[in-house]
């Protein structure tokens, strides 16, 4: 992911929600339960996606963004090492990779999303095989679907599979905010799948939902959200407690639907845990990272407070802020 935010983008994602730095949040249970766990492989420095395998408990997928290749990695989360390399063959040289999800037919779904000219690609794509039953280096045959936007080009970052109707859904970004679209009931060959805007959501750089669909999480640099989801349809929201990382791309809930795993980009990047509340996965109140009282807006009393964000973070977002004005006015002088 290149694209970069003005002061102003990066103030509205810092009101979205309460960040907390990274691994303030983070808990381990102790019990064989997934934990936070650091990317070893040297060859995943932007790491932009993540799934949580059903298959192979404790693997996850995820895969670099731009210039990458064709390659798919599943890291076993207890070692931090990547277990298997999947190469897809049967599909074009992707563009800008940026998330992947898992289907309730087993099928992983690779979102070739991002457009780092603003939204000018006329169309994009997404890539889908069965997830592998063995870990190890292997290729497979993907299938490549052909994907346009009802309302013209989008650049995107999040693609969501539902869990239980199968249909894909991606939410758009720009400085502005963005929008949730949703595709066909089946996504089909040999023609463009038409995705429609059904929603409108904050800027956002992954999503997931629940394991019983009943609850859609939307991560930005600095923040996340859960909505209710019914229908096809979002609803009442609330924030979710996200670690503060130094470049947060990627979201997926753990197989149980206990946790968040939140990851981001870099050499030796990192995985955090989120714990979730007891209402987790079943469309609850429960994704607020054990703290029932979060809401948007309460960064301001959680400086220096338990479980908000300290002055020291609200400093680094500003210079993140401030690094990301100076990239862009670099990039366009």
């Amino acid at each position: 992911m290149r694209s970069y935010l003005t002061v102003s983008g990066a103030a509205a994602l810092l009101l979205f929600a309460g960040a907390l730095p990274a691994g303030a949040a983070a808990t381990g249970s102790g019990d064989g339960a997934d934990r936070s766990f650091t990317i070893e492989d040297p060859r995943i420095t932007e790491s932009s996606g993540l799934a949580a395998s059903r298959a192979h408990p404790g693997v996850y997928w995820t895969h670099n963004d731009s210039d990458d290749g064709p390659y798919v990695y599943a890291v076993d989360s207890h070692t931090g090492r990547t277990v298997a390399t999947i190469t897809m063959s049967g599909v074009g040289r992707p563009r800008d990779v940026e998330a992947v999800s898992l289907g309730p037919d087993g099928n992983l779904y690779v979102g070739d999303i991002g457009d780092n000219l603003n939204g000018s690609w006329d169309h994009v794509w997404i890539y889908r095989f069965p997830e592998p039953k063995e870990l190890k280096d292997a290729t497979v045959r993907a299938t490549q679907f052909d994907v346009k936007y009802a309302d013209g080009p989008r650049d995107a970052e999040a693609l969501m599979v539902h869990p239980t109707t199968g249909r894909v859904y991606i939410a758009s970004k720009n400085e502005n905010g963005g929008g949730l679209y949703e595709g066909p009931a089946r996504l089909a060959t040999g023609s463009v799948n038409v995705f429609r805007r059904v929603g409108e959501v904050p800027w956002v750089t992954d999503g997931a939902f629940s394991p019983d669909g009943g609850e859609l999480v939307l991560r930005s640099y600095f923040s996340a959200r859960a909505y209710a989801f019914q229908n096809g349809r979002l609803g009442a929201d609330h924030a979710v407690r996200a670690p503060f990382q130094r470049q947060a791309e990627s979201v997926t809930y753990t197989a149980d639907g206990s946790a968040l795993m939140f990851g981001s980009e870099g050499e030796r990047s990192d995985v955090v845990r989120v714990d979730l509340g007891k209402d987790a996965g079943r469309g609850g109140n429960g994704p607020r990272g054990g703290d029932p009282s979060a809401s948007a807006g309460d960064i301001g009393d959680g400086i220096g407070g338990a479980g908000g964000m300290s002055l020291s973070g609200v400093l680094v977002v500003v210079a993140v802020a401030a690094f990301f004005l100076m990239k862009r006015r670099r990039g366009q002088g």
